[in-house]
């Protein structure tokens, strides 16, 4: 190895040792607000399904069973970005990703979930901008394409 091309290893403990970016530590906390709220409303459901009188038992505790399970998915890559593994940026966009069209359901509701919706899509959107930055790519070690090491 020489000193123009460190290992791999060497280049994150070098990533890790600078101080985390606020782009960065955002977008984990807005990532993890999701999770967290794909987790309470699915164990709101699976609550509801069990104790309460849902028209479709089966139905409200398997949503609960899979609103819950889906929040893993932004739960485990906001842990990731704040420890700043290049892997947690995909999931993390993803999540972002399919919000905006459950933010449009949102909005099209003549209901209180308007605000929902607004709320979603204002946190998605901010999540993304975060993501796809300059800076926190260059905290989680992705290079584009053509600047691979070689």
């Amino acid at each position: 190895m020489s000193a123009e091309n460190p290992a791999p290893e060497a280049a994150e403990a070098a990533r890790a040792a600078e101080p985390r970016p606020g782009r960065l530590t955002a977008a984990a906390a807005l990532t993890a607000l999701e999770g967290l709220a794909l987790a309470v409303g699915g164990a709101w459901m699976l609550v509801e399904g069990i104790a309460g009188d849902p028209d479709d038992r089966q139905s409200a505790v398997t949503g609960g069973i899979t609103l819950i399970v889906l929040a893993l998915l932004p739960l485990l890559a906001a842990r990731g970005l704040l420890a700043r593994r290049s892997w947690s940026r995909g999931p993390a966009v993803i999540t972002q990703i399919m919000a905006l069209p459950v933010a449009y359901n949102l909005l099209q509701a003549d209901s209180v979930a308007i605000p929902a919706g607004i709320a979603l899509a204002v946190v998605a959107l901010a999540a993304l901008v975060l993501l796809i930055n300059a800076e926190t790519t260059r905290a989680l070690g992705i290079r584009g394409p053509g600047n691979a090491q070689k």
